[in-house]
């Protein structure tokens, strides 16, 4: 059985479709630039991102964080390297398991992380008619 043929997008429709796109694109480019003036790469603020913001618990291991990043397991772990060595994060063995590595904040990463998240709330605050701002309370 053939599903049922749909009716194509309107003009109306593109033009929704274009806008979100175009608004997307520039929250990309206002977060590229803002954490490259900061002096890391976009990736390192996002996996810093992902490191506290995941679900549960003030860690996160490599496989989840290249599942967030949608990433090589591999290239995380260049990318966790580069922000060790920059005194971000840290890798730990895990308590329950000492084969799983849990990758940690560390106090100047939690400082940065903190100024760049905030500085990019106030810029998604501003595309509140086309993204719906996560909540966060402070």
């Amino acid at each position: 059985m053939t599903p049922p043929r749909r009716k194509p997008l309107t003009k109306t429709e593109f033009e929704a479709l274009s806008e979100f796109r175009f608004q997307i694109r520039r929250f990309e480019r206002f977060s590229e630039d803002v954490v490259q003036s900061a002096g890391i790469t976009p990736l390192q603020y996002l996996l810093l991102l992902h490191i506290k913001g995941f679900p549960g618990r003030t860690f996160a291991t490599v496989g989840e964080l290249a599942h967030r990043l949608q990433a090589k397991p591999h290239g995380v772990v260049a990318l966790v390297t580069r922000c060790e060595e920059h005194g971000f994060v840290e890798r730990r063995p895990s308590a329950q398991d000492r084969r799983r590595v849990e990758i940690h904040l560390l106090p100047e990463g939690e400082r940065l992380l903190g100024h760049l998240a905030e500085l990019h709330r106030t810029e998604l605050q501003s595309l509140g008619a086309v993204f719906s701002v996560p909540s966060i309370n402070r």
